[in-house]
């Protein structure tokens, strides 16, 4: 089973998610932002259907937050989607 991390980071201006990840083979990447974890979560998820296509791709997408924000009162310490 693959998978990927990308950085999650706070967007300042827009008090949103910006999140990406870097091909190590220098044939690009994915960066995508939502205005919430739950948009951003979506958001992840189109860019690397997309970015894999034709499958296979990444089976599991952990998630490196930066920053630690709250969400409805607990702090997350990792989230892994799976596609």
């Amino acid at each position: 089973m693959k998978e990927m991390t990308l950085t999650v980071t706070l967007c300042v201006e827009t008090g949103g998610f910006v999140d990406g990840w870097q091909e190590t083979s220098d044939l690009g990447g994915i960066t995508t932002k939502g205005d919430s974890f739950a948009e951003l979560d979506a958001m992840i998820t189109d860019a690397v259907e997309g970015y894999f296509e034709p499958p296979p791709r990444q089976q599991k997408v952990r998630l490196h937050i930066i920053e630690n924000p709250t969400f409805s009162g607990s702090i997350p310490v990792l989230v892994i989607c799976t596609l």
